[in-house]
């Protein structure tokens, strides 16, 4: 499997690669132990003007982060010393930027774990590298904050949201929301009152089609709705709207 990846990774590193220089390249930190693959990944990364810095040993995941604190990090799940959800809980108090979860297991449970945990997406193995620059870069697009010529500050009620800042207050307490959390409550704000199809969300925010099967969309609204201040078992603000997706609610 390795061997056609390093195959795909460098033919597709021959077509991809940009020459511009990088004087602002973003930092990736990537945590992998399967060295042939993180190399792979580094160096097509690198080839398309990224800053990578490899980690084999999740028993230093936490401290690398945390220290380096990198603009975005690729997460395997299964490491020595400590793993990726581990890892990522540990860290999401302290660290802001995307995590990308990276994972040879297909187990939905996992993917929703890792949401849960904090991280903002979850790519499977083997590895399709445009694929992977792709949702990288539409990470790093919204960690970097919104258009200058869009709306930049909603209320409803008690609760307001700064697009510019990318922060949310209830009742002028902060609310903790990890990137990805931020990103769909901001989309569903911005269209209160009109119901949004999961292929809508899914186009908005990941630029890729809903395949049908994906929960992670559900997983982020329900860690919302308490985070706002909305009762799960009867929510008022985001509302689902059965075989469709999701309403956010204005303010009567």
């Amino acid at each position: 499997m390795v061997d056609h990846l390093e195959q795909q990774f460098q033919a597709l590193g021959e077509q991809d690669a940009v020459t511009p220089d990088y004087p602002d390249q973003d930092h990736v930190l990537i945590i992998e132990d399967d060295q042939r693959l993180a190399e792979l990944t580094r160096d097509y990364l690198e080839a398309n003007g990224f800053q990578v810095t490899l980690e084999a040993d999740g028993a230093k995941g936490v401290d690398r982060i945390l220290t380096l604190q990198p603009d975005l990090v690729i997460l395997d799940l299964m490491l020595p010393g400590e793993d990726g959800l581990a890892i990522c809980r540990r860290v999401r108090p302290n660290f802001v930027g995307p995590i990308m979860m990276l994972t040879a297991r297909t187990d939905d449970l996992d993917q929703v774990l890792g949401l849960e945990m904090g991280a903002d997406d979850y790519v499977p193995k083997p590895v399709q590298p445009r694929v992977l620059l792709a949702r990288m870069r539409a990470l790093l697009r919204r960690a970097d904050g919104p258009a200058p010529d869009g709306e930049m500050r909603l209320k409803f009620e008690n609760l307001e949201i700064d697009n510019a800042t990318r922060e949310a207050w209830l009742s002028g307490d902060r609310i903790d929301l990890t990137s990805a959390e931020f990103d769909l409550l901001w989309l569903l704000a911005r269209n209160a009152g009109r119901v949004l199809t999961r292929e809508e969300i899914f186009s908005d925010l990941r630029g890729i089609k809903y395949d049908g099967q994906d929960r992670s969309i559900d997983v982020r609204v329900s860690r919302i709705r308490p985070k706002i201040g909305d009762d799960p078992n009867q929510p008022h603000r985001i509302k689902t709207v059965r075989s469709k997706g999701y309403l956010f609610v204005k303010d009567s």
